[in-house]
């Protein structure tokens, strides 16, 4: 079955999506904005929400009205209660960031939602962004990398640091935690140095599924060591094709199975009833932003209907250049409005998709198991 997420970040993409007739802009730090859209992609039986976020607000010109944004696990976290099926990712960052208080973050959704969270790790480039916090300057990025497999592997193990059974709330004895069960990370690095255990319980999914965008080679061996899911931008399918077979090849170089981590192309998507409308509406968006936009960073774009959308998502599933994809909607929220009505229900027409929302974890909808946990697994080894 192809695997279908769908990114939020503000109005959209593209910087001027805030002046459509139809966008919401001065509702966008607020939380019905995002309840909405959330509501809005739960109906059409998304498998996850991936919420942007960075340290800066998104590109603006000098005009532009839209230059702040909210914070991604927030959001996810107030999104949980108010629905049911669809996974959420956020995007926390994890340059000049705490592991411990990351795993504390994500764990914490991974229990309002029930056991639908995710997280997306993202790592913090600019100078800029480093003196917001005044404590090291920017690093190149084999460096943030290097950073960034530490602090996921730190987070994974503060995940795994309460057994399962860990909670025992023996009312006879006054003993809430077997502290027998709770385990010390020790961890020694290049980055940091955390002794644990956390202070939140092992999760429902005890992992949230970890997705890594593989923007930068010096990505690949943190993906092939820690990701769940894999993004991957490329321009057409032969680049989407490649690029998951570098995702395959760390995979199985960090000695797992290839096949347990999806790769999902993303596609940048502005839809109307015809391909000249959809042109229309994009060269309004240029023309308000003061020239031609480009496709971030060599990503996929589709201009046009439903159909031809539908059309690439099968050529990409089904030819093996994909497990599925993410796509990014220029404009929000009518962008998300037409994947809701016009594309889904020809993916399911296509057997692409489901008809109905699979019920169960984030983990369950993308085939993975439970994980054993790190601490428990090495004393049974020993």
């Amino acid at each position: 079955m192809t695997h279908l997420a769908v990114e939020l970040d503000g109005a959209g993409r593209h910087p001027a999506a805030w002046r459509l007739p139809d966008a919401r802009p001065a509702e966008l730090l607020r939380a019905g904005y995002w309840t909405d859209l959330a509501r809005l992609a739960e109906a059409a039986r998304v498998d996850f929400l991936a919420i942007g976020d960075s340290f800066v607000p998104p590109a603006t010109g000098e005009e532009q009205l839209v230059r702040g944004r909210l914070d991604a696990v927030a959001i996810a976290a107030r999104i949980a209660p108010l629905t049911s099926t669809i996974g959420l990712v956020p995007t926390a960052t994890v340059t000049h960031t705490e592991p411990f208080h990351l795993s504390k973050a994500i764990a914490t959704l991974d229990f309002v939602s029930l056991g639908r969270a995710g997280w997306q790790p993202a790592v913090s480039r600019s100078q800029r962004e480093a003196d917001l916090f005044g404590r090291k300057d920017a690093a190149p990025p084999e460096t943030l990398w290097r950073e960034a497999a530490d602090a996921v592997e730190v987070v994974a193990r503060l995940w795994d640091s309460w057994e399962d059974d860990a909670v025992i709330r023996d009312v006879t004895t006054g003993r809430y935690v077997d502290r027998d069960k709770l385990h010390y990370l020790d961890f020694s690095g290049e980055f940091f140095s955390v002794k644990g255990p956390s202070i939140t319980p092992r999760s429902p999914q005890a992992h949230p599924p970890v997705v890594i965008r593989a923007d930068e080679r010096e990505a690949l061996e943190v993906i092939g060591r820690w990701a769940d899911v894999a993004r991957v931008s490329a321009p057409d399918l032969a680049g989407a094709a490649d690029a998951r077979d570098r995702i395959r090849d760390a995979v199985a170089a960090a000695g797992r199975d290839p096949d347990s981590v999806a790769v999902l192309w993303d596609i940048e998507v502005l839809l109307a009833a015809t391909a000249d409308r959809a042109a229309r509406v994009l060269a309004q968006l240029d023309d308000w932003d003061g020239g031609v936009s480009e496709p971030a960073g060599g990503t996929a774009q589709l201009i046009g209907t439903a159909a031809k959308l539908a059309d690439l998502i099968g050529d990409a599933t089904l030819g093996g250049a994909a497990d599925g994809v993410t796509l990014v909607p220029l404009a929000l929220p009518n962008g998300l409005r037409a994947v809701a009505d016009d594309l889904v229900p020809l993916l399911v027409d296509r057997g692409l998709r489901p008809a109905q929302a699979p019920n169960g974890t984030l983990r369950e909808r993308f085939g993975l198991p439970r994980p054993a946990n790190h601490f428990t697994a090495a004393e049974v080894s020993a």
